[in-house]
């Protein structure tokens, strides 16, 4: 992932109060244009993040919540048939997706902690973030999604693009 200035540009003390605004409710803010920037700094920092550790790790090992087992299993019932290699943006963003991720997503209240916060996932799971490769989802789509593609396979390849042939 190509690293900016994101969260280091802000400096400890910009940092600590981004944090602090971040962890405020939603009703708290209008459309102010610096939180949305904010958050879009905090997606793209876990977006790299993650990034960095599948690529590190073998994503077949990683745990990403206490509640995979949960998540995954509720998430092939609800959604046997999606196509988690290369997502289709309609699939998570159409008023029908919408309609069928909603009951999904609403379980997890209060299991998964921020489990409507916006995060960043890829779209073609092979590739890095990009802005082509990228689509705004909650936390709980990308969980689903992402213990998906560790389990099933899915980003095993971006693991062994960046570890070196033994």
């Amino acid at each position: 992932m190509a690293s900016g200035n994101g969260l280091a540009a802000l400096g400890v003390e910009g940092a600590t109060a981004a944090a602090q605004a971040l962890s405020l409710p939603a009703e708290a803010y209008g459309n102010d244009p610096q939180l949305e920037v904010m958050w879009a700094m905090k997606a793209y920092n876990h977006a790299e993040i993650y990034f960095n550790l599948i690529s590190s790790v073998d994503p077949s090992h990683l745990k990403l919540t206490k509640v995979d087992d949960m998540i995954y299993n509720s998430f092939r019932v609800s959604f046997a048939d999606l196509n988690i290699k290369n997502l289709d943006p309609d699939m998570l963003k159409s008023s029908e997706a919408k309609e069928k991720w909603r009951p999904f997503c609403n379980q997890f209240d209060g299991v998964v902690e921020d489990f409507n916060y916006g995060t960043l996932l890829r779209l073609d799971c092979e590739k890095d973030y990009t802005e082509e490769n990228t689509i705004f989802a909650t936390r709980i789509q990308f969980f689903a999604i992402e213990i998906a593609r560790n389990r099933e396979g899915f980003n095993t390849p971006v693991f062994q693009a960046k570890t070196p042939p033994s």
